[in-house]
């Protein structure tokens, strides 16, 4: 059975976010998902808040029908690299292979986001070709130019290694522009993991110029303040 999972999420508890788990939720069960990868940036915060709060389990079942899936975009001193499927220690600033490493032992997937988007903190190649990355995101609906998203497919290609796609949504309007379809017998995380680094389709889509404007302001001005007020709100 297919099932529509965008790979590449943020929350309020990344700094550039502003939108609850349970706001990326909604619109994504209003969208057609059956799930996402919640990567803020170099946090798991908001993992603990959503098993916390029961939007996610964690044996790896979905939740009314829809998977929540732990992850974190780690900023590596290389480049930002999304781990998914499991949660991290803060590990900003560590290099990208001990990063992989780390990923592996606690048995997630260690994915490349928008590599070649030299604007957006990628790893370059000439470091990508030494890590045992698992997949390539060949498709980041936020990428600066097309461009990009046609190196990674070309790379990933070259190199044999599967593609998924991703909105890097940082507001939840936006969540599902880009998305892989899995095809697995189970909604669960361990067959979502299993079928990641098979072939998958693609739904690839670019954000429209009011996302990407309303993404680069968020990225700019950091509005922290209104993050605190919400989080205290939500979290307590």
């Amino acid at each position: 059975m297919p099932f529509n999972i965008d790979l590449h999420t943020h929350s309020f508890f990344s700094g550039d976010g502003v939108s609850s788990p349970e706001e990326l939720i909604d619109t994504a069960r209003r969208k057609g998902l059956h799930g996402f990868a919640l990567t803020d940036h170099n946090t798991c915060e908001g993992i603990d808040y959503m098993l916390r709060k029961g939007l996610m389990r964690p044996d790896g079942l979905p939740v009314d029908g829809f998977l929540a899936i732990p992850g974190v975009e780690v900023s590596t001193s290389d480049g930002h690299l999304l781990c998914i499927g499991v949660t991290l220690p803060n590990m900003k600033g560590y290099p990208a292979r001990e990063v992989c490493d780390a990923i592996h032992e606690r048995g997630g997937l260690a994915i490349p986001p928008h590599p070649y988007d030299w604007f957006r903190s990628c790893i370059r190649e000439s470091v990508l070709k030494t890590l045992p990355v698992d997949a390539v995101e060949v498709f980041n609906a936020a990428n600066t130019f097309p461009f990009f998203n046609r190196k990674a497919y070309d790379y990933a290609e070259a190199t044999g290694l599967p593609m998924i796609a991703g909105s890097d949504t940082h507001h939840e309007s936006s969540i599902g522009t880009a998305y892989t379809i899995l095809e697995t017998d189970e909604l669960t995380l361990a067959s979502v993991l299993r079928q990641i680094v098979r072939k998958n389709r693609l739904v690839q889509n670019p954000l429209t110029p009011r996302d990407k404007v309303r993404k680069t302001w968020n990225n700019w001005m950091r509005l922290r303040w209104r993050h605190r007020i919400k989080m205290k709100k939500e979290w307590g």
